[in-house]
């Protein structure tokens, strides 16, 4: 079995089911780098190799990880199963990468019994970003720096719908004024 290598300044673990949800993850991955998050990301899957999601879960808190956030498509158990093996915040990610197009992998990630929980993102890589987001809030409460830095990311986002908007009202003004010539 593959022991998972003690760094303490990793903060937020993100494991993925499989290797081919690399693409939806990362952009959610260059936030952190961004942001300056020490962060890994491992593949891990619940059904393929359950005892290495079970030992990433349970040693994680031991290695200073804070938040842990499961990538999986299909039949998306390993959210739940980390989330079974740790009291460390899990957030789960479902992919569609099966013929029901990420409603199979959505229920599974959402649908947790009592006393496991799993805060479930959206499917896909809008879902990683805000996965990576609300790991970054989770652990901004402790860090200002962190708190700024989320502050500033509103004020872009923000930013950039008011000079969509401000773009579309020119293009509209053209456009208008192209039809009444």
């Amino acid at each position: 079995m593959e022991v998972f290598l003690a760094d303490t300044a990793v903060q937020i673990g993100i494991v993925l089911g499989s290797a081919s949800d690399w693409p939806e993850v990362a952009p959610a991955v260059q936030l952190l780098q961004r942001w300056q998050i020490p962060h890994e990301v491992v593949v891990a899957s619940a059904h393929r190799s359950p005892a290495r999601a079970h030992a990433y879960a349970s040693e994680a808190e031991a290695r200073g990880v804070q938040v842990i956030i499961a990538v999986a498509g299909a039949a998306a158990h390993l959210a739940g199963v980390l989330a079974s093996q740790t009291i460390l915040p899990v957030i789960g990610v479902p992919i569609a990468s099966s013929p029901l197009q990420g409603l199979d992998s959505l229920l599974a990630t959402a649908q947790m019994p009592a006393g496991v929980p799993v805060a479930t993102m959206a499917l896909g890589s809008a879902g990683a970003r805000n996965a990576a987001i609300l790991a970054v809030q989770i652990l901004a409460r402790q860090d200002p720096r962190l708190q700024q830095q989320l502050r500033d990311y509103k004020q872009e986002m923000a930013q950039g719908v008011a000079r969509a908007s401000q773009e579309l009202q020119e293009k509209i003004a053209k456009d208008h004024a192209a039809h009444k010539a």
